[in-house]
């Protein structure tokens, strides 16, 4: 029986497991080569995406500005005249027409969205939630040239026998389009930033005899009110900068609208059209360069922003 304890308490290197040093010191070294080579791809990963960023911003930034070398940015910015085949390089039109466009869009689809947000978030049963949020993240998926070819083929028409127009295109039916493609994005955003506000907030007003309208009206949603903000800021980036299904719709005519329905084009529309049918070092090639550092100033401007409200966010809580 002595014998038996005796063994049973002999301690590990006595029996033979004594770890081998040598061979967990090669396994360590191999792990610390490891980690050192990937924080050197992470650090080049990182660096390479800020190299091409950097990279965009100066060729057509310096392409873009260098149509000031022939043309006063009085004249491009100010100038409602965009005839190129005439040596007329006014931009303000179609400045005109994008903040339009944008705004129109945003006017359509922000109520909706955070409607439906608060409908998913506080309003509607658990089953409904996973049926329509799935809806919404398939919607987020699709190609903006659908959109735009629903809208030629269905919403055109529509407005053509409404308005009597010969063609209905213009701002009303590329906000419209505009708006069922951002409305997925802006509600999702926003329905996750409802989800998140505390379910105490929630519990506390109903506790002081609030009814569900005035929970949701002045306690959650003011709540989420800079989650629904960065919605509508990614939101607005989307309609800025999209450019297929707009062309399909707008009329892609450079000149102020004067109404809804009267062919116009924008930003990206003029560039996507003509960009490709002028000459690389010309005046034409250089204005619509220009148009696109606009447009990408105007991204980074948002992006900056969202970054901001998010931080604000984040330290206030």
């Amino acid at each position: 029986m002595r014998n038996v304890n005796e063994a049973a308490v002999i301690p590990p290197a006595r029996a033979g497991l004594q770890p081998d040093n040598s061979r967990y010191a090669k396994r360590k070294k191999r792990a610390l080569k490891k980690n050192i080579w990937f924080g050197r791809y992470v650090k080049l990963s990182v660096f390479s995406l800020c190299f091409v960023l950097a990279m965009v911003l100066v060729l057509v930034g310096k392409t873009g500005l260098s149509v000031f070398a022939t043309l006063s940015p009085a004249e491009f910015f100010f100038s409602l005249d965009w005839t190129p085949e005439e040596e007329h390089f006014g931009a303000g039109a179609l400045i005109i027409g994008t903040l339009l466009l944008t705004a129109l869009t945003l006017v359509i689809a922000v109520p909706v969205s955070v409607a439906i947000a608060v409908f998913l978030s506080e309003i509607a049963p658990n089953w409904l939630k996973r049926i329509y949020r799935t809806m919404l993240d398939i919607l987020v998926g699709i190609p903006s040239v659908v959109y735009g070819y629903l809208g030629l083929t269905v919403l055109l028409p529509i407005i053509r026998h409404a308005s009597g127009e010969n063609l209905g295109d213009g701002l009303l039916a590329a906000s419209l389009v505009l708006s069922l493609m951002i409305l997925p994005t802006v509600s999702r955003v926003s329905d996750d930033a409802l989800t998140a506000v505390p379910l105490s907030y929630r519990e506390a007003a109903y506790a002081l005899g609030s009814t569900r309208l005035q929970a949701i009206a002045k306690i959650i949603v003011p709540s989420a009110a800079r989650g629904i903000l960065s919605a509508v800021i990614l939101g607005m980036a989307r309609a800025i900068g999209e450019t297929m299904a707009v062309v399909m719709v707008i009329g892609n005519t450079a000149q102020l609208p004067r109404d809804l329905v009267t062919p116009t084009a924008v930003l990206t529309s003029n560039i996507v059209m003509q960009i490709s049918n002028v000459e690389f070092d010309s005046t034409w090639n250089r204005a619509l360069y220009m148009m696109a550092f606009l447009l990408l100033l105007l991204a980074l401007a948002l992006i900056v922003l969202l970054r901001a409200i998010r931080s604000k966010g984040e330290s206030a809580a």
